[in-house]
Formats: C-alpha cells, sequence, structure tokens
C-alpha cells in the first residue's frame, strides 16, 4: 500500500484508487464482457453499508464524486471526497472489495448500464479500430476478445445457453479479486502514519487468493501477430482519410526506464524539417501524424505491444496513399541506417525532466490513479518516476525495436468514407465495414528489395527552445487579489497578474485580437476559421520545437477574435510568442494549402453537424441569439465556393482594424521586470508587428439573447446520422438578468438537479424506471 501525502493548497479533497491486476483478458470464453460487468456489479451495495445507491449518495452529498474502468488487464477504481469525510468514504468503498452484496435483482439493470456504454461506444472510429484490429489477431490470443460485453451477451446469449450469470460472477470475483493482486493509493493532507494506519485498519479484510494466475501469459510469442503484409480498406464513421500503419511487437513493459518506444515515437511523430510529416505537409498529402503506443492496455500489455503511425489524409493524399506509406517506409530505413543517436535521446530525456520536476499539479483523483497503476508495473523506488522519466540510453535495445519496424512485418489500414459500397466484411460487434486486399506488388517489391533514402529526410537538429535558466525573482510590484490593467490604448488594454502562488518559472500570456469583420456574414466567419486553421499550419514546423519543449500555444477562432494562448518556462517563451505575431502580420496560403483546408473543414463541419449534442447546442444558440450564424449556413457558405483572393482580403480587413486585449500571468522573467516585459508584448502586437488602426466602434464581444415568450416552447431536430442510436436532450430555462451572487446560486441549483436526476435513474424502482423511459 502507497499513501501518498502531497503538502499543498491546491485542493482541500481527498482521494483514493485502487487496482485490480485482472482485467478483460481473463474473460471466459462463453461470457466476453464479464469483466467489465463485475466492475458494475461491485459497487451494487456490500454487507456492511447494503444501500444500492447509498456511496453515490454518500459521495454527492459531501462533494465528491468516483469513476471505474476495466482494461485488458487491470481494473481501476477510484473516489475523491472532502478531507473531513474520507475516512468515513475509505470504510464505505472498502467494503466492495471485502463483501459486495452483487444482488440478483441488479443483474438486469446492470447489464442495461453495459449495453449502453457500449452503445455509446459504437460511433467512435477508435474503438472501431481497435476492435477490428482484435479481430485479426490469430486465434486463442485474448486481443480477440470482446471486451466490452452487451446484453447479447451477458443476457440473451447466456439465457439460451442455459448459464447461471449470477453463480459465474460470484464466482468470479471470489477467484480474481484477491488482496495479493491489488494495489492502492490514497491521498490527503493527514500524516503518512494517520493514513497508513487508516489503510491497514480498512482494508486488511480483503480476501486473498493465491492459487490464481494469469492464464495468458504463457501463450506462445507467435500468436501475437496480425494478419501481415495485406492492405485493409475501412469504412469510418467520421468523413475523413486517415491511413494506419501498425506492428504486433514483443511486450516492452521491462524496458520502462529505457523507453525506446518513446524515442522512436519522437523521431516518428516530429513536425520540424525533415520530419515525415514535415514533407507531407509541403506536397499537402497530409494534415497531422501521430506516432508511438499509447500505453493502454490495449496497446501494452504483457503479451505484446503495438507501435502505429497514423496519418490523418487530404484528398490527393488518400489518393497517393502507397506514396505516403513509401515515405513513412524509407524514414525507418534512414533511422535504421544511422542508429540510435546518444545527442537526440538525451535531449528527449531533459524535456521529460524538466516537465517532471515542474509538473502542474493534477487533481488527487487523477493522481492516485496513476501511482496505484504504477504499483502493478514498476518497483517501489519508480512508482512515481517510472512512467514519466528516461533513465538510460541503450543503442542495443533501441536498434532491435527498430529492426522489427520493416514493411514485411506491417499491418496497413486506409480509412475512407470513399470505400463505401465496397467492403462486404463486417466486424462482428462494431458494424465496421471492410475489405482485405493484397499490398500492390511493385511497391511490396521497392520495400523488401532495398528502399532508396530521401534526401528531404532528416534527422531533427538541435533543440533551441529547451528552457535551461529556472532561476526565480522576487516580484519587484505590489500585491493584487485579481489582474491589474497596467496599459490602455485605443488599440488595446493589457492585465497583468504576478504569481505569488504556485513559484515556478512558468508564465501564461492570452491575446484577444477582436475585430468587426468575423460576423459580418457566414461567408466571412468561414474565411476566419480558414484564416486560423492555415495560420496553424503555417506554424506547425517553425513551432514545433517549441512545443516538445513544454512551451505550448494554441490558436482559437473565438467569436469575434482570434484568441492567442502560449504559456511554458519564463525563460524562452517570449521567443514563441513573437513568433506567432511575425506569422500572423506575414500571413499567406498557397492555392494547395487553401484547397487542403477547405475540403477539411467541410469534413469538420458534418462531422459537427452529426453528433446530436453538437446540432442541438446549435439549433438551440440560433434561437436565442438572432445575430448567430449556424453551422449549416456555414457549411452552404463554404460549399458555394470561396477563393484564395477571397482569404487575402479578408486577412487584410482582420489585420487592418483591431482592438487587442491582453493578460500577462508569471512570477519573473528574466532579462527584464515582469512588468515591463508584460507592457512590452502589447507593444509588440500593436505597435512594431501588426501595426493595426483603431477600431472604428467598439464590438461587444457577447451575443444578445432574445427574451422567450413566459410559456413552453418544443424544438425538435432530427439527426443528421441514420446509423447513430443516440439522442440528445437539451432543457433550457431563462432567468433574466442575475447579479454575480445569483449566478452563483443558479449554478448550484443545476448541481443540485443532475444530481437529483442521478439518483432518480439509478433508484431500483421498476414504476420509476419505467416513468423515466416514458
Amino acid at each position: 500500500v502507497h499513501s501518498a501525502h502531497r503538502g499543498t493548497d491546491f485542493t482541500c479533497s481527498s482521494a483514493a484508487a485502487l487496482c485490480v491486476g485482472v482485467g478483460s483478458f481473463s474473460d471466459p470464453t462463453d461470457l466476453p464482457g464479464l469483466a467489465h460487468f463485475l466492475e458494475h456489479m461491485v459497487f451494487m451495495g456490500s454487507e456492511k453499508y447494503p444501500s444500492e445507491n447509498g456511496f453515490d449518495a454518500f459521495l454527492k452529498k459531501h462533494g465528491g464524486s468516483d469513476n471505474a474502468s476495466t482494461d485488458c488487464e487491470r481494473t481501476i477504481f477510484q473516489f475523491d471526497i472532502q478531507r473531513k469525510n474520507f475516512k468515513e468514504a475509505l470504510d464505505r468503498w472498502a467494503q466492495f472489495f471485502i463483501c459486495p452484496l452483487m444482488i440478483r435483482d441488479a443483474i438486469d439493470r446492470e447489464v442495461e448500464a453495459v449495453d449502453s456504454e457500449y452503445q455509446l461506444a459504437k460511433p467512435s472510429d477508435s474503438h472501431r479500430k481497435e476492435m477490428l484490429f482484435g479481430s485479426l489477431a490469430k486465434p486463442g490470443h485474448p486481443m480477440g476478445k470482446f471486451c466490452w460485453g452487451n446484453a447479447q451477451t451477458l443476457k440473451q446469449e447466456p439465457k439460451k445457453n442455459k448459464i447461471n450469470v449470477y453463480e459465474r460472477l460470484r464466482a468470479f470475483w471470489k477467484k480474481y479479486y484477491s488482496a495479493h493482486y491489488m494495489t492502492l493509493a490514497v491521498q490527503s493532507k493527514e500524516m503518512l502514519d494517520t493514513l497508513e494506519e487508516w489503510v491497514k485498519e480498512i482494508f486488511s479484510k480483503i480476501p486473498n487468493n493465491l492459487d490464481f494466475y494469469y492464464f495468458y501469459y504463457f501463450i506462445k510469442p507467435s500468436l501475437i501477430c496480425f494478419i501481415i503484409s495485406v492492405s485493409f480498406a475501412v469504412v469510418p464513421v467520421r468523413k475523413d482519410h486517415s491511413l494506419n500503419i501498425t506492428w504486433a511487437l514483443p511486450p516492452q513493459e521491462k524496458y520502462y526506464r529505457l523507453k525506446p518506444l518513446h524515442y522512436i515515437s519522437w523521431l516518428i511523430g516530429h513536425e520540424g524539417t525533415g520530419s515525415i510529416l514535415s514533407v507531407l505537409r509541403k506536397k499537402c498529402w497530409a494534415l497531422a501524424l501521430f506516432g508511438g503506443n499509447s500505453e493502454t492496455g490495449f496497446d501494452q500489455n504483457s503479451t505484446y505491444s503495438i507501435f502505429s503511425i497514423s496519418i490523418t489524409l487530404t484528398d490527393e493524399g488518400f489518393q497517393n496513399f502507397y506514396q505516403v506509406t513509401h515515405l513513412v517506409f524509407q524514414y525507418l530505413k534512414l533511422l535504421q541506417t544511422l542508429g540510435p543517436q546518444k545527442r537526440i535521446y538525451e535531449e528527449i530525456q531533459r524535456i521529460e525532466a524538466n516537465e517532471f520536476h515542474y509538473q502542474e499539479q493534477i487533481d488527487p483523483i487523477e493522481y492516485v490513479e496513476d501511482v496505484c497503476e504504477n504499483m502493478q508495473l514498476f518497483p517501489k523506488e519508480d512508482f512515481l518516476t517510472g512512467d514519466q522519466l528516461m533513465f538510460q540510453f541503450s543503442p542495443e535495445v533501441i536498434g532491435a525495436i527498430l529492426s522489427l519496424l520493416t514493411p514485411d512485418k506491417a499491418n496497413l489500414m486506409l480509412f475512407s468514407p470513399e470505400h463505401e459500397g465496397h467492403c462486404p466484411l463486417r466486424e462482428k460487434w462494431f458494424g465496421t465495414q471492410y475489405n482485405v486486399e493484397d499490398i500492390q506488388q511493385e511497391w511490396m517489391k521497392q520495400w523488401t528489395d532495398g528502399i532508396e533514402l530521401s534526401q528531404d529526410l532528416h534527422l531533427p537538429e538541435e533543440n533551441k527552445f529547451i528552457s535551461t535558466d529556472f532561476s526565480l525573482k522576487p516580484p519587484e510590484s505590489p500585491e493584487s487579489e485579481f489582474p491589474v490593467k497596467i496599459a490602455h490604448s485605443d488599440r488595446g488594454c493589457n492585465w497583468y497578474k504576478k504569481d505569488n502562488k504556485f513559484k515556478i518559472p512558468k508564465a501564461y500570456i492570452r491575446f484577444h485580437m477582436i475585430s468587426p469583420v468575423i460576423q459580418q456574414s457566414a461567408k466571412n466567419l468561414v474565411l476566419f476559421d480558414l484564416m486560423v486553421n492555415i495560420l496553424a499550419h503555417n506554424l506547425a514546423e517553425p513551432a514545433y520545437e517549441a512545443e516538445v519543449a513544454q512551451l505550448d500555444y494554441k490558436l482559437v477562432a473565438s467569436e469575434h477574435g482570434l484568441v492567442i494562448r502560449v504559456k511554458g518556462f519564463n525563460h524562452k517563451l517570449p521567443l514563441l510568442f513573437y513568433l506567432i505575431i511575425d506569422h500572423l502580420a506575414g500571413f499567406s496560403a498557397t492555392p494547395g494549402v487553401f484547397s487542403m483546408f477547405t475540403e477539411q473543414l467541410k469534413k469538420t463541419y458534418f462531422n459537427i453537424l452529426i453528433k446530436p449534442e453538437k446540432l442541438g447546442k446549435d439549433v438551440r444558440l440560433l434561437i436565442l441569439e438572432h445575430s448567430r450564424w449556424s453551422m449549416v449556413e456555414k457549411y452552404q457558405a463554404l460549399t458555394a465556393g470561396l477563393t484564395v483572393d477571397d482569404l487575402m482580403e479578408f486577412s487584410q480587413r482582420f489585420r487592418a482594424e483591431l482592438y487587442a486585449e491582453g493578460l500577462v500571468f508569471f512570477l519573473c522573467l528574466l532579462l527584464l521586470t515582469s512588468l515591463h516585459k508584460s507592457l512590452f508584448f502589447l507593444f509588440v502586437v500593436s505597435g512594431s508587428k501588426l501595426q493595426f488602426s483603431k477600431l472604428p466602434a467598439k464590438v461587444p464581444v457577447l451575443f444578445r439573447v432574445v427574451e422567450l415568450p413566459p410559456k413552453h416552447h418544443i424544438c425538435k431536430v432530427k439527426s443528421l446520422n441514420k446509423g447513430d442510436a443516440n439522442s440528445e436532450v437539451t432543457v433550457y430555462y431563462q432567468s433574466g438578468t442575475k447579479a454575480l451572487r445569483e449566478h452563483t446560486l443558479m449554478e448550484l441549483l443545476v448541481v443540485s438537479v443532475s444530481t437529483s436526476l442521478f439518483f432518480f435513474h439509478s433508484v431500483p424502482n421498476q414504476s420509476a424506471l419505467s416513468k423515466l423511459k416514458s
């Protein structure tokens, strides 16, 4: 048992998490989803606290929350609550692992809950991809199991086959929920001795079963392989093209101190000059690339590790997906030829160490979840660092893995709506349409006979954005509870707040570039979206080194202007901010890039419209705000036809007249005092870089909401995705203008109503459930 004590004023809540070293890989073949089902059932009351919803009621009453998740080899439970109620909550929670009731009457209801999660997951392309991958595993490997479970596997099929689900559930719990396979982490402001005493007192009664072992630990390595050297055409839910290149590797968990996959994925996913994505972007073939191992149970476990490269393709990239694949294999050949580079490994090592030592506080419930899972994976000295730090460079281990990333061992999956009608095969559980095709012989011959290296590909140069100075200076400005306006003119203002609480060498800069031209028409809104997307595209390569060095930036196309947000270590953050302003001042777009993002924006708008919750929000705001342009109007404006000249004219109008409002937050900066530095940011934005004029009139940054007549109104909207069985209901109450205190009370009322609805849904009263369904 690990007691995590973190002396901080960040939060007054306490949290606990328990990890059971068993998951869906241990499901019996005749009851798929049983581990997930058990995760639900153990929380339906205990012998000591028999109320079915008693624990949730206790948490809600005292400002707490809980959650649980079932992975391939682990199941994690966690909760948080106010510190003063922590010990009682621990005792109530522990009973679920000591003596859960798992009453028969709750089985049907919880099967419906499991089935609902399955139905919600079905439209997700990421989940569909996992299930499709699993179906390609060789027979006998647990990767091919249906881990979700649904009404069919947990109710209908067992009934038909005369399987007593209740007895099997109890047997599964007794066999697998054993103390010696559990790890526990608790976090609170009590002394460590006190926490340890509580844990021993409360959790020592959890039963222990030393006879259990994982049957799948001993599966032969040959069974880890996918079907390889073929191409899969897949129909996605979203209207996007993407290419996935995947390898099944031997398990890599034992190399956590070396992290060879992290080194390789860092290079594969690099976006600077000479990278795969840099070349693909120049050809207008790709928008994004992600490489590596997600470290989820499906991607990494005791039987295999997956290494995947996922590329979001443009329409042109989809037509040339073999050339895209060839470029990936060329880069892998480059890495294999040059071998592991100590300079690059140590650079990544420094970046990860900086992030670890100056990491921001996370919620206690998330922290204990991470720690209790780490306790299953690493020795005790590495519980807190094993998943983050890179301890030593091993060219032999990295080289051995690189040698496995070859074309003949790869699985190719091409996702595209263009495959609709050409994919006769269907994955059993999620219904994903796909087809299996042989890779064209001319390409396979190129890849196996020896790949010639492209001159456009090379390793990244030394990163100049990595911070090396973390010194702090005492703040020179007076104390203030709220940000203070330190500069104001007819072209902008700047607010400043110094950090006297966290006292870490990090800063936060936010500027809102407000313009009246954005809301003039749906066409302007679309052009603004295009401008911000292309600006981000233009910045992607030069700003990438800053991003990997923990200097984060984000460009947001807000309703009335461009929001620029940057944060990170003080030392090099101004360099990133100036880089963004330079690119905004010199904004440009080639016809190829314009065409690429026009097509991508059409898909983005469409993907928003097919989601019931997004469509419902759009319609609600359209009713309430008369000056708002709907997503449908934006989609129509985009499909009506726009040109590069339209975009450049809009960007010039946008930059001509602006109002820049900024906020700068930090403890100290080098070179200049923090106050002077804050003033300098406003000067850079409004004067030396953009040189815009003042606005002819003030732009309202909030929409005015219409006053609804005092009676009921109902608006019904048909979902645009016929294959989505999910619905969305929004109830809107209008109360008029309120003071700050009344707004706070309204928020509390919303929380109270939400809590009441939660318990109404959970009560074991069949008539109440019937009313809820109707």
